[in-house]
């Protein structure tokens, strides 16, 4: 592996980045350069990995467990000292190798994403958690070590609370998008409370009953928030500006809901620019240590 071959996996990482997760990509800008590229390789990886899944053309649930099993097992041959012509291969394993990072966290989100084949919904909020488990909770863990800590273990759990946060609120606000791929995150014991049914969903009117519904998740994703804020003070300063305005954008995009009368079906939550350079701005600002207002 050449230098310009490693430096042309990261790029491609962080065009996946910019491309498809423009909000953590704002963020992202405001880490060092040395840790930026390192992130963008996390997220290529998660992101190539979740497209494969996520596929909605003419592959079937087959060929799309096919396609997974193959690149789990180029990931295993990679981390065995195998080749990685992946361009995404080559930069997680550069990244993993300089910080040792666990990878059973890896093992864990790539067990997640094989689950998405198998499950289409989830009865309870404790079988959502399995899942989040490796598809959020790894990548909080995964991050850890590249923000870097004064005190990793403390920091820990509120890293794994971060990562439940943004993929319910991702959860929320695409609960129209899923329901397209033929999946429904929220939980059916939950729909069964508010009198909602699938059918009710994919009818795509907000009602009294779905708006309910929502408004639940909406304060479930929030207690997540509130569990994940004392996680950030203990960061490295360096990195507190980017997880400080990650944290805010998407727990914006949960006022957004609201503020969008729980339509989760036509019309997107989307935190505006200004809102967001203002977030952006703040977070610079912010002195290190200081604590995260959860709200």
């Amino acid at each position: 592996m050449t230098t310009d071959e490693l430096a042309t996996s990261y790029e491609e990482c962080r065009r996946l980045n910019r491309t498809h997760g423009r909000t953590f990509y704002l963020a992202t800008l405001l880490l060092p350069r040395w840790k930026r590229r390192h992130v963008h390789a996390l997220y290529g990886f998660t992101r190539y990995t979740d497209d494969i899944v996520d596929e909605v053309d003419s592959t079937t649930p087959i060929d799309r467990l096919l396609r997974l099993t193959e690149w789990t097992a180029r990931f295993a041959e990679a981390m065995d000292g195998g080749p990685a012509a992946d361009p995404i291969l080559l930069a997680i394993r550069h990244t993993i190798t300089v910080f040792d990072l666990d990878v059973g966290d890896f093992a864990a989100f790539l067990r997640s994403m094989a689950m998405d084949l198998a499950f289409t919904e989830y009865q309870t909020y404790d079988d959502l958690l399995a899942y989040m488990e490796g598809s959020a909770a790894a990548i909080g863990t995964m991050m850890l070590p590249i923000l870097g800590s004064r005190d990793p273990a403390a920091a820990r759990e509120p890293a794994r609370q971060l990562g439940f946060a943004f993929q319910l609120t991702n959860f929320i606000r695409d609960v129209g998008e899923d329901l397209g791929r033929g999946r429904v995150y929220l939980p059916a014991k939950d729909l069964a409370e508010y009198g909602v049914t699938t059918a009710d969903l994919e009818a795509r009117v907000v009602t009294a009953p779905i708006r309910r519904l929502i408004a639940c998740e909406v304060e479930r994703a929030r207690w997540h928030y509130r569990m994940a804020a004392p996680g950030i003070p203990l960061l490295d300063p360096s990195s507190q500006p980017c997880i400080r305005a990650a944290y805010h954008m998407y727990r914006g995009i949960l006022d957004e809901v609201i503020a969008n009368g729980y339509d989760v079906f036509t019309r997107r939550a989307v935190v505006p620019n200004r809102r967001r350079l203002a977030i952006t701005a703040a977070s610079l600002m912010a002195p290190p240590g200081r604590r995260v207002r959860a709200g």
